[in-house]
């Protein structure tokens, strides 16, 4: 599954075709999901996703989290670093620092120190431990996934944690094979992008309401949408 973004409202629809599919296609086979990371910021319920994730993880015990670079600097800014705080605010976390129940009247009369302080109050703590438990890269048959993408030339076992989540131009713009066709996120597109190499699956769902998944099993794809 893409980017949710703070649309607890997508999530909960996308789970729910993702199990009808499942059913309809027999559902003889345990089902997994993964998440592709960037779970928080910018939509209006990041709070509501992440514990609508820890559930499943509490659950099923077969899903799967990748770290967003989003749930990267949210963590750094939990643990007390202030500029990351600030930036934090300026992609999107301020929605996420509201819908943990800060109200706009404080967050708009508190500097960074006051605001990390009340951060650090609302989250419960159950919400970060779960964030980091989150992988970095996951292998599965001849698919790797990962949040943002990977290096090109570099091996997937060398792999750094900053490219996995953070990289963009050096990896869309290569068209050569990889050891895995790669699955990420963070790069939002107007639809799915399938290319023999990776596939892409942020459908920017906080702004389009276009939430996607895509299933493997197999040698079969498909791809299941909200909005769509």
């Amino acid at each position: 599954m893409g980017d949710i973004h703070g649309r607890a409202d997508l999530f909960d629809t996308l789970l729910g075709l993702i199990a009808q599919d499942h059913v309809k296609r027999g559902g003889s086979e345990a089902l997994q999901i993964i998440l592709l990371g960037d779970l928080v910021d910018r939509g209006p319920d990041s709070a509501g996703v992440v514990e609508r994730a820890l559930q499943l993880e509490t659950a099923s015990g077969n899903t799967r989290y990748l770290l967003g670079n989003h749930e990267e600097v949210f963590l750094k800014a939990l643990g007390g670093d202030l500029k990351a705080l600030a930036f934090f605010c300026k992609i999107g976390g301020r929605e996420t620092i509201l819908s943990y129940g800060i109200s706009e009247e404080e967050y708009r009369a508190v500097d960074y120190s006051e605001l990390l302080e009340l951060l650090r109050t609302r989250v419960p703590p159950s919400h970060r431990a779960f964030l980091q438990r989150f992988e970095d890269l996951i292998v599965l048959g001849d698919y790797v996934f990962v949040h943002a993408g990977i290096r090109p030339g570099t091996s997937l076992a060398q792999q750094r944690s900053s490219d996995l989540r953070w990289i963009r131009d050096e990896f869309l713009g290569f068209f050569g094979p990889f050891e895995k066709i790669v699955v990420h996120g963070h790069t939002i597109t107007s639809e799915v992008e399938i290319h023999p190499h990776r596939i892409g699956l942020d459908t920017g769902a906080y702004a389009t309401g276009c939430l996607t998944a895509m299933g493997f099993q197999g040698t079969e794809r498909w791809v299941l949408q909200t909005g769509a």
